[in-house]
């Protein structure tokens, strides 16, 4: 089969397509035949070494996809040769055109859901919902700012939230991206180019602030956040490029909590309970994957070049 391979930390252009052998599933495992592959920012931290420096090369990257199951292992209790799955870790790699994974990094993939849907679950819907859920511990009733809601983790967010029962107020950098949030299931809308947008919250929320930011660039909102939280207000960093200078007073005043979050310091217990809503949402229509481009996997560096773009709309995909 042919699978990417990186052999040294560096640009997208070290990704390189392979031949490797076939796979074989050990006890508790399965390989799944792979139609679409997701593409995340925090493959491209890997893959330059700035994040999991220590990964042993070479490497396959990824962490999600979708696909069909073509072999089980032993012990494998709840999977089935032939049954459509999405995938979120594994033990190989995902850029490939097969991975092996554990039974439980496999999800069923609803019938009317796409491959390339399937595989802009794992990550994205990931760290949404543990922002969301697991850190800011958000509630029907409350009001959210959604930072980015027009990129893969923001739409994700926003479907969430609204899902939840959640008054959801989202930001974009363009009029397409704005329309897109809208559609999405976002109450409201802000231009996060304009300036001193964040003062229209003022009004959306009564006066109050809203209760809980979800941010993706820290080191650029981060002290105008601690201005528009709500008392007792939550703020979930799932991105930063940088450092950044706050008054820690805007925080004490309000006593309001700055979290950080990270995907893979999720329990087991945590992710099963995230797969399960996500099951649900894709089954019952309240969460729809928002695929923006499909890339032939061979082109993966172009995708990880396009992946940090911020005129990204929803997610870019790597078919095999």
């Amino acid at each position: 089969m042919k699978a990417i391979r990186v052999h040294e930390f560096g640009p997208p252009e070290v990704m390189r397509l392979e031949e490797v052998p076939e796979l074989t599933p050990g006890t508790g495992q399965v390989v799944v035949k792979v139609y679409a592959v997701g593409v995340n920012p925090v493959d491209t931290y890997i893959r330059s070494g700035s994040y999991r420096p220590d990964l042993k090369l070479p490497y396959t990257p990824g962490q999600d996809a979708a696909g069909v199951i073509t072999a089980v292992g032993a012990d494998v209790k709840h999977r089935r040769v032939g049954q459509r799955v999405y995938i979120a870790r594994s033990l190989s790699g995902t850029y490939a055109e097969q991975v092996l994974c554990k039974e439980s990094q496999t999800h069923p993939l609803p019938e009317g859901i796409s491959f390339g849907q399937g595989a802009a679950i794992g990550v994205p819907y990931g760290a949404a919902f543990r922002a969301l859920f697991q850190r800011a511990h958000a509630v029907a009733g409350e009001a959210v700012l959604v930072h980015g809601a027009s990129g893969g983790v923001g739409i994700a967010a926003v479907q969430l939230a609204r899902a939840a029962g959640l008054t959801v107020i989202g930001t974009a950098g363009s009029e397409k991206g704005k329309t897109l949030v809208l559609s999405q299931g976002a109450h409201h809308v802000l231009d996060h180019h304009a300036p001193a947008y964040l003062d229209q919250l003022s009004e959306l929320t009564c006066g109050k602030g809203v209760d809980v930011i979800v941010e993706m660039l820290a080191n650029v909102n981060l002290d105008k956040d601690l201005e528009a939280v709500a008392v007792n207000g939550r703020i979930v960093i799932i991105g930063s490029r940088g450092r950044v200078e706050i008054d820690p007073r805007s925080a004490m005043g309000k006593e309001a909590s700055i979290l950080g979050m990270t995907l893979f310091n999720a329990s087991d217990k945590e992710l099963a309970s995230m797969h399960a809503a996500f099951v649900a949402g894709l089954t019952n229509g309240t969460l729809r994957p928002i695929v923006s481009r499909e890339i032939p996997l061979a082109n993966a560096a172009e995708a990880h070049h396009a992946v940090l773009e911020a005129s990204t709309f929803g997610k870019i995909v790597l078919v095999p």
